[in-house]
């Protein structure tokens, strides 16, 4: 089966389909304060914003997870996020940026990564902890519904110390291409990451992605 998803899918929006994966998140908080769960790591307080052209996966899944951490003043707090993850994915044309408010002298600072223009990036077990997002995606073979400890077309779920419910809500599919990518992110991880023709550059004020 093939399903298709044409124009934007902001975060709130996106959440009422999370809704029964972050709602069982009530109980992880309980967990939480009896010290049976931790975070994977511990987030920074800035978020950071994703464009790529076109995404091709395979071995896809999503669910709900809380990704806890610190504001840039040092306090804590959480994030609600839905992980998206692949067994394998191509990136075109990726741009990566971060903005540091009030760095002294110099106001704010952002940073910006590109990388993939001529030959994609490439990722192996990808983990992407998204906030909003908005493409163009198309999935083959998906299922929606799936209890999350239970899909299995994709990665898995990360495992150790992640705030997720094993038995919450979750989808997967063989493969997903999602083009237009807009996304921001709380945390990225991989098992391999190769970024061609990668560029990194700091630059004064505010100069994002999107």
């Amino acid at each position: 089966m093939e399903s298709q998803v044409r124009g934007g899918t902001r975060w709130k929006r996106f959440a009422v389909v999370m809704v029964p994966s972050v709602a069982a998140t009530a109980a992880i908080g309980v967990a939480l304060a009896q010290g049976a769960l931790a975070a994977s790591f511990s987030v920074s307080g800035q978020s950071f914003k994703v464009t790529a052209e076109r995404l091709d996966g395979t071995g896809f899944s999503q669910y709900g997870a809380i990704d806890s951490g610190y504001t840039l003043k040092g306090e804590k707090t959480a994030h609600p996020v839905a992980v998206s993850a692949f067994k394998s994915a191509k990136i075109r044309n990726m741009c990566q940026s971060v903005v540091t408010p009030d760095v002294p002298f110099f106001g704010n600072v952002s940073l910006t990564l590109k990388a993939g223009a001529d030959k994609p990036v490439e990722a192996e077990n990808l983990y992407i902890d998204v906030e909003d997002l908005e493409a163009n995606a198309t999935f083959n073979n998906i299922d929606i519904g799936v209890a999350a400890k239970d899909a299995n077309k994709g990665p898995g779920m990360k495992g150790g110390k992640e705030q997720a419910n094993p038995y919450g809500f979750a989808q997967q599919a063989e493969s997903a291409t999602l083009t237009d990518v807009k996304q921001t992110a709380w945390a990225t991880t991989a098992g391999t990451f190769k970024l061609s023709g990668l560029k990194m550059s700091l630059s004064k004020g505010v100069k994002e992605c999107y």
